[in-house]
């Protein structure tokens, strides 16, 4: 991270940062390598996971092996996201006085429970899930690193039988994960928010996890996740969207592009209340600075140039939150529910802008839309297909859960758990081979 770094922690503070509670699996286990810490052990199981190598062919911004970037036949995808978003927190957290593998671990699982087609894709099994808990990306993670992904068994005091336990994480790192701490139509301030990290039968490990956490609050280690998030893909869908050619940056002059780039992020990325010249603000003083990419023309020294103004953005927005907090809360060590994350409304603005720019020139483009409408047509077949057939075309895993599901809402469950763990082209794959015809795909 570039600039001037504030204060680093204290090095005489020497209290324990995470208590016996915040190390905790849900099941109990030994540790096979004494001398790991609790959360190297959870950073390897996220890094040595399917569910993670999976996200390489899920869709980010574009879907992986379209021709929708001209320049490149690989845009970033999830795995790149989360890896990047990954650098940033572990650094960020790591001087605030997190644990940086904790945070680490949290950034890279972030987005695993993410279906194919990104949030395309997302919103059509959540139309399809609507009457069996609704379908929501952050809450998959959690069922996904819980439950899903095979790591640890163990036997049901109920009947005997082995049950899945998922990565079995700690207490700290499922935490740490959670971007929305609450289940379905709680959200501490907008009921019908389609935004929250647990399904119905997820409230017992959910429930778990947040064992002695305030009510809705997002822990530390959750929001350093969460602003990481915001930085890597703000400032990465702009550089991607400069390089393929989509934006020009001199039109980031002109007041009718402007006044559009207000219009996507009012609402969207930023309070429905901000007033547009504190978005002009925010992008001119972004343009003001030396290293912005003016004049961007694809030659070896342009994208030099845009390679820096990438790293200026990450450590300037980095900078400003680690800055901002520690003008809060001091010098020592920051974790779980002893502090908030604090990010000048001027920081928000400027990574506000640049996720509208993106949004504006790379997702709003018509040939993007054409790729959304086949996309979700291809969901909405491939799971009303799924789901007559079934078990035929699940996976054993998920024919096991089905096989067993108590009702037709739980057998719903497990063909939407299927369809979520699929990558785009196996999505695609599957769907030609349950309707008996391939869709072209368009891109």
């Amino acid at each position: 991270m570039e600039g001037t770094a504030p204060a680093p922690a204290d090095p005489t503070d020497t209290r324990e940062p995470y208590d016996p509670a915040a190390t905790e699996r849900w099941a109990a286990e030994p540790d096979k390598r004494p001398g790991r810490t609790a959360f190297q052990r959870d950073r390897a199981r996220v890094l040595h996971s399917a569910a993670l190598r999976r996200l390489a062919g899920k869709t980010q911004v574009v879907t992986p092996g379209t021709r929708s970037y001209d320049w490149d036949a690989s845009p970033r995808t999830r795995l790149t996201h989360s890896l990047e978003c990954a650098q940033v927190g572990r650094e960020l957290g790591a001087a605030l006085g997190c644990d940086p593998d904790l945070v680490e671990a949290a950034c890279l699982s972030h987005d695993m429970g993410h279906p194919p087609f990104g949030h395309n894709g997302e919103e059509a099994l959540n139309e399809f899930a609507k009457d069996c808990g609704g379908f929501e990306g952050n809450a998959q993670s959690l069922r996904l690193l819980t439950r899903l992904e095979p790591k640890r068994f163990v036997a049901d005091p109920a009947g005997g039988e082995l049950t899945s336990v998922g990565l079995n994480l700690t207490r700290a790192c499922l935490d740490a994960a959670t971007k929305y701490p609450w289940a379905r139509g709680d959200h501490p301030t907008d009921p019908g928010s389609v935004k929250f990290g647990a399904y119905e039968d997820d409230l017992p490990v959910f429930a778990w996890l947040r064992r002695g956490a305030p009510a809705d609050r997002k822990c530390f280690e959750a929001q350093v996740m969460d602003w990481a998030d915001d930085v890597a893909y703000s400032v990465h869908d702009f550089e991607d969207g400069l390089h393929a050619g989509h934006l020009d940056p001199n039109l980031l002059f002109a007041e009718p592009e402007r006044t559009a780039i207000w219009r996507v992020a009012i609402g969207r990325y930023v309070p429905a209340d901000t007033d547009p010249e504190e978005l002009r603000a925010a992008l001119d003083r972004l343009m003001e600075q030396e290293w912005w990419p003016h004049g961007y023309d694809g030659s070896a020294v342009a994208q030099a140039r845009l390679k820096d103004a990438t790293s200026q953005l990450i450590g300037r927005f980095c900078l400003a939150a680690e800055g901002a907090t520690r003008g809060a809360y001091g010098t020592g060590r920051l974790t779980r529910y002893e502090a908030e994350l604090v990010v000048p409304r001027e920081a928000r603005n400027e990574c506000a802008v640049l996720k509208a720019v993106a949004d504006l020139y790379v997702m709003q483009r018509d040939e993007q839309e054409r790729i959304r409408a086949d996309q979700r047509i291809v969901l909405a077949e491939l799971a009303e297909a799924l789901s007559a057939r079934a078990p035929e075309g699940l996976d054993p895993q998920f024919r096991a859960i089905f096989d067993t599901a108590p009702d037709d809402r739980a057998r719903k469950r497990a063909v939407v758990d299927q369809i979520a763990c699929l990558t785009d082209a196996a999505a695609r794959s599957l769907h030609a081979r349950l309707t008996r015809r391939a869709r072209r795909a368009v891109g």
